[in-house]
């Protein structure tokens, strides 16, 4: 980021998606990514079959799993697309013909998923809010999962909602499949206790078109061989995630984001980061004497989603547009829920959250 001015004001932006990315990373992209080498083409335009992308593909799945710790019986899979098409990919690729599959209800997104499984699958719902509350997420601990169904469904943080689990569920031999699109690499993660994770890449690991799916080995070899090449895990798998022209752009920027997670002190120095964030911001709502809420109980709380409102809710329309002026943007929450809300994935750094906790402290007294 170039240099301010002490009278400039600088901007931070607070999305849910499509999020901010590391400065770095921006940097290094217009330094390698737009540059035309002695071939006449820059990184982008180059063939996803030539030794140059194969490389760099290469480099961010090396990368990606040693963040991870990936298991030696785990793949990588970058397939174009969002979040959203892997909610009917998933059942297309692992669950048989009259098989049933359980799904957890924690929020917008996983009622999304559920939306998209049940025309193709016979969809159960086994996790359950404590008292149905919609602010809270399933309990962790032994679920009641039927042996018979291909797999579980949880939305482990719900980005819209503002909800978090406090644990993992206990599915017996049923997988764990886990749409972790918004908490995706902001904290360590034991991938041995799920079958799938996946996450859409525009909130922690680059820009829209891509997601990252790892999938367990059992798991590759139930995709049928009828589905098509580019919708099949088995053969994306086979090839590399380039049975087609993969989205090169999005996957060379996601491994410059993983250098940089690397570069900080991986997952642990993230989540870390990530707690010192959302605490700051969290103890900001607290704190306003009831100027501002935060609807979900203190235990759900998503750690880089965080939902709040206003006492008075005639105050927002104002306080969207000074936050603005103050450089602390796309505070606006989801369109389906109203009130605020402020992304704080890895990229945002605990300055700009200052900044927005000053900016709401500020507000206060002059509204109060």
């Amino acid at each position: 980021m170039a240099p301010h001015s002490s009278s400039e004001t600088v901007a931070w932006n607070f999305a849910a998606g499509p999020a901010r990315l590391p400065d770095v990373v921006l940097e290094r992209a217009a330094e390698e990514l737009f540059r035309r080498g002695p071939d006449g083409a820059c990184s982008v335009e180059r063939p996803f079959s030539g030794p140059v992308f194969r490389a760099a593909l290469a480099h961010a799945k090396q990368r990606l799993a040693e963040l991870l710790d990936l298991p030696a019986d785990y793949h990588i899979l970058f397939m174009a697309g969002g979040a959203m098409q892997q909610f009917a990919l998933i059942p297309m690729n692992l669950a048989g013909v009259g098989q049933r599959i359980a799904y957890a209800d924690s929020g917008y997104w996983s009622r999304r998923a559920i939306s998209e499984a049940g025309p193709l699958v016979d969809a159960i719902e086994v996790g359950r809010r404590p008292g149905d509350s919609i602010l809270s997420a399933p309990t962790a601990g032994p679920w009641q999962v039927p042996a018979d169904c291909a797999y579980c469904h949880i939305t482990p943080n719900e980005t819209v909602d503002g909800i978090a689990y406090q644990g993992l569920p206990e599915c017996g031999s049923v997988p764990l499949i886990a749409d972790c699109t918004s908490s995706f690499l902001t904290a360590p993660l034991d991938l041995e206790k799920f079958g799938m994770v996946y996450a859409s890449a525009q909130k922690n690991i680059g820009i829209p078109g891509l997601t990252v799916a790892i999938v367990r080995q059992d798991l590759i070899d139930r995709s049928p061989p009828e589905l098509p090449a580019v919708f099949s895990y088995r053969r994306q798998a086979a090839a590399g995630s380039c049975v087609n022209t993969p989205p090169m752009l999005a996957i060379q920027l996601a491994s410059m984001v993983f250098d940089w997670i690397t570069e900080q002190g991986g997952l642990a120095a993230m989540a870390q980061e990530n707690l010192q964030k959302a605490a700051c911001l969290y103890d900001a709502i607290d704190g306003s004497g009831d100027f501002y809420r935060a609807p979900v109980p203190s235990e759900y709380r998503s750690p880089v989603n965080v939902r709040f409102h206003l006492a008075a809710d005639e105050l927002t329309d104002c306080f969207v547009a000074e936050a603005e002026s103050a450089g602390l943007h796309y505070l606006r929450g989801h369109a389906h829920i109203g009130g605020l809300r402020a992304s704080l994935y890895n990229a945002m750094p605990l300055a700009g959250v200052q900044a927005l906790a000053g900016f709401m402290a500020d507000f206060a007294r002059r509204r109060a």
